[in-house]
């Protein structure tokens, strides 16, 4: 059965409507841009907040480790200049090693191999020498390594044929927790601590003995 023809009227009605699915069509476009550029702007308007915050965030950490670097420093300079006084060489002598010359931060071991370091400070009475090294807050990780420290000084004394010193270990320190002390005297080292403007050798424990290297 063939159609009919469409009037004139009826092609002009069927216009009207193609012509409101466009509209709307590009209402629904134009709706989808406008949202998307809203949450465009908004994603980065916080992007650039995030980054702002992120470059916030390091500049004060910067300025937080440069400060905690230089407090480190002026302590660890502080008590280094305190156990190389009288009073840590007074309790020194009575434990019974005649301390009468010191000397800082010595440099040994070819460098920038593994059998270089460095000695914070040290105390010689002659015969032994006690080579002490100096932390703000003393972990046991730091007296390990003072033991390979002592290990690696002692090889470089014998290559040098300096084989009749022997030498002890010590550890001074402005912060240490108790275990931390138990641990570094059952290593056989003293532990120096600072007290307000002095120092103090902390008592070894019944039957302590220095570890000589």
């Amino acid at each position: 059965m063939s159609s009919q023809p469409l009037t004139f009227a009826e092609l002009l009605e069927a216009f009207r409507e193609i012509k409101d699915i466009l509209r709307e069509n590009a209402e629904r476009v134009a709706e989808t841009d406008r949202k998307y550029a809203e949450q465009k702007a908004e994603t980065d308007r916080k992007i650039q907040e995030n980054a702002d915050q992120m470059r916030e965030t390091d500049r004060r950490i910067d300025k937080l480790t440069s400060n905690m670097g230089n407090v480190e420093l002026r302590i660890g300079d502080l008590v280094e200049h305190m156990i190389g006084g009288k009073n840590v060489i007074t309790q020194f002598q009575a434990l019974g090693y005649d301390v009468n010359d010191h000397s800082r931060n010595i440099v040994f071991g070819v460098q920038g191999t593994a059998a270089s370091g460095q000695i914070d400070l040290l105390l010689d009475d002659g015969d032994v020498a006690i080579l002490v090294e100096v932390k703000t807050n003393l972990k046991n990780d730091d007296i390990l390594d003072h033991i390979e420290r002592l290990e690696k000084y002692r090889q470089w004394k014998d290559r040098k044929g300096e084989s009749k010193k022997r030498y002890i270990g010590a550890l001074a320190c402005a912060m240490v927790k108790d275990n931390v002390v138990r641990f570094a005297q059952k290593n056989g080292m003293y532990v120096i601590v600072q007290l307000g403007n002095s120092v103090e050798i902390l008592t070894p424990p019944e039957g302590f003995k220095a570890k000589e290297w």
